[in-house]
């Protein structure tokens, strides 16, 4: 195996830029890539952060004004950094971004913001060469790090609909401000969806919130954290037969419980559930398969992203889209892994607080085939 010396540049490339040795490189500085990057420093290893967005913490910045995390600020830590604040409050999205940009102020000069990675090539004597919109390296393990929700996915019915009707995606959405006079229609019943269309009807907006119920955590939201919290990280795991079933089931239904709002919670507040989904139009009105038209004025298309890993050609992927790999190594590629996924080794694997588990275990891989001196 290749070793390599922390960020040596190399003779030029054939166009005239520098290629950078790293011995880890980390795709995407989210949760998942800072604590991949934590771990990684913690054993004295040479590793480097490549972040598309500007700033550390921005992509939680973009979402909707009114996200609160489903889990209370005790459980949201990192590994080495505690959530700032009361232990039982349930941070903003703006919060979590926040602590992220304080997290990575803690990696030193280990992340490279705006760096937008094009390719990741295996080579064929070790190794991987990485090319970004910003130069060239060279590194014996790649970690991505970009998770689940890489492109807004929003039904082809979307463009049958009336060009008078505001259609927004859920990344699009701020506040109720945007939406026009008129009736709402939310789709897609998982945790945004049920927090967009309580907003709307709070903005006095008649709302209805089509797709088929997730399910939800039993007991007031007291009860219901906790609750969620130890199931997440000792039930649903990939060490029993219920949480493997479990994976399954999410991954291939696209959609998890709901945790902080209940059926209860939109009912009291007058959003008309229907778990006909919206199928197609009819005079550029929406459509739900039980015949049902409705006249609306707005769309909320709460309905997920498409995973994208195309930039990483030699990765195999399963039924549902996602990367095959065992304990977030990837299979048929050795140094090349995968931290964040929807339920990688348990339900918790993708949240702030549950992905460091998995980072420390693909940390240790990349430690264990590495024979860089420290």
């Amino acid at each position: 195996m290749t070793s390599f010396q922390p960020q040596t540049p190399l003779p030029p490339a054939p166009g005239g830029a520098p290629v950078h040795r790293v011995e880890t490189v980390i795709v995407g500085g989210g949760q998942a890539g800072l604590a991949t990057a934590h771990w990684l420093a913690d054993a004295g290893r040479d590793c480097l952060v490549l972040e598309e967005r500007d700033r550390i913490g921005s992509q939680w910045h973009e979402r909707y004004d009114s996200l609160r995390l489903f889990t209370p600020a005790r459980v949201n830590g990192l590994p080495g950094l505690p959530f700032p604040g009361p232990p039982d409050v349930f941070p903003t999205g703006g919060a979590l971004g926040d602590y992220l940009e304080e997290y990575g102020g803690t990696l030193g000069g280990r992340i490279r913001t705006g760096v937008r990675v094009l390719w990741v090539n295996a080579l064929p004597a070790g190794g991987f060469g990485i090319v970004t919109d910003a130069g060239e390296y060279a590194a014996e393990n790649v970690v991505v790090a970009t998770g689940s929700e890489a492109v807004p996915k929003v039904p082809d019915v979307a463009a049958e609909l009336d060009p008078g009707i505001r259609q927004l995606h859920s990344s699009q959405y701020r506040n109720a401000a945007q939406l026009l006079p008129g009736p709402v229609l939310v789709v897609g019943a998982g945790t945004s969806g049920a927090d967009l269309a309580i907003e709307a009807v709070g903005a006095g907006h008649e709302t209805w919130l089509s797709g088929r119920h997730p399910g939800e955590i039993p007991g007031n939201e007291r009860v219901r954290a906790p609750l969620f919290w130890f199931v997440a990280n000792h039930v649903l795991t990939l060490k029993n037969p219920l949480g493997r079933r479990a994976r399954a089931a999410m991954r291939a239904a696209g959609r998890a419980p709901l945790v902080r709002t209940r059926r209860a919670d939109l009912d009291a507040a007058g959003v008309h559930r229907t778990q006909a989904r919206t199928v197609g139009a009819v005079g550029g009105k929406p459509e739900l398969d039980d015949g049902t038209v409705l006249d609306v004025a707005n769309v909320l298309w709460c309905t997920g992203y498409r995973r994208d890993y195309s930039f990483v050609p030699t990765v195999r992927l399963d039924a549902d889209g996602y990367p095959i790999e065992n304990g977030g190594a990837a299979a048929g590629v050795p140094g090349l892994f995968f931290v964040g996924l929807f339920f990688q080794s348990a339900f918790s694997s993708h949240l702030v607080g549950g992905v460091g588990r998995d980072a420390k275990a693909v940390a240790d891989q990349i430690c264990a085939r590495s024979r860089q001196p420290v």
